[in-house]
């Protein structure tokens, strides 16, 4: 018994010994540019033990940097704190109703055909279009790989973001995403601002090329946009204002109580029109 004890002893140190360089070698978030690259090695490492290819990894972290851009962003979210009235007139909700009703006639056949299929009607889709990037007149200027990377580095939301920055990986290696593309801060992709892991999950061919481009389609934008509020419990044929079934599809959208609003009375402005 004695030798046994003194056994388990010199083992269990030898555990605890060579355990040391591992956990001091780990990949350790941080809050500020100094521990970026060292934590980028480690994840590359960590993504090619989750079957991503070298060639993509490399591809896809030759040009990424630390993005200050996207922290001050993410620590600057302020327009989520406005009241309803003060939030319609900073994103220009008048101006995207009007436009929104002249689109939905320009567009009624496609607006028909997404809601034949997802049962969603062209009135929050163009809400959500207009405020997320001006019905793609602005997308974002940040480096998309850098701002996912720079955010699953962060300490703030890293788990959150380090799934995202998987699901970036995953769309350069199947071609959806250049690793130059660029778009908004926190690594939102498209005309209606997709994180990377729902581009996996509900990006669809809405244009029907054979490929999904929510950046230069607005087909497949709009049709992955209805695909999403679908996925999130979208029932056609319902109502989407606060306290109707619908509703609960526009909080899976945006966290933010105001921008859920929003939305609500933005799309049955130009539903009603």
């Amino acid at each position: 018994m004695g030798m046994t004890k003194s056994v388990a002893t010199v083992l269990a140190v030898l555990i605890g010994t060579a355990a040391v360089p591992a956990a001091a070698e780990a990949a350790q978030c941080g809050n500020d540019a100094s521990g970026f690259p060292a934590w980028v090695e480690s994840f590359k490492d960590e993504a090619a033990g989750r079957g991503i290819s070298s060639a993509t990894i490399n591809k896809a972290f030759a040009n990424v940097s630390y993005a200050r851009a996207t922290i001050r962003a993410d620590r600057g979210q302020k327009s989520f704190k406005l009241s309803l009235d003060q939030f319609m007139q900073k994103r220009g909700g008048k101006a995207i109703i009007n436009r929104g009703k002249s689109l939905k006639k320009q567009n009624a056949a496609l607006f028909d055909r997404i809601e034949a299929r997802y049962g969603v009607p062209a009135g929050p889709l163009l809400a959500i279009w207009g405020m997320e990037t001006g019905f793609g007149g602005f997308l974002g200027k940040e480096h998309t790989i850098s701002a996912v990377a720079t955010l699953a580095y962060d300490c703030r939301r890293s788990d959150y973001f380090t799934n995202q920055l998987y699901a970036t990986l995953q769309l350069v290696q199947n071609g959806t995403l250049s690793t130059s593309a660029r778009g908004a801060a926190h690594g939102e992709i498209g005309q209606t601002q997709f994180l990377p892991a729902n581009v996996l999950k509900y990006g669809v061919d809405g244009d029907g090329n054979g490929r999904i481009d929510l950046v230069g389609s607005k087909a497949d934008a709009l049709a992955s946009t209805a695909n999403f509020l679908r996925g999130h419990g979208w029932s056609a044929g319902g109502g989407y204002q606060p306290g109707e079934g619908n509703f609960g599809a526009l909080q899976g959208w945006n966290a933010a109580s105001v921008y859920q609003r929003a939305i609500a009375i933005i799309g049955a402005e130009i539903d009603g029109g």
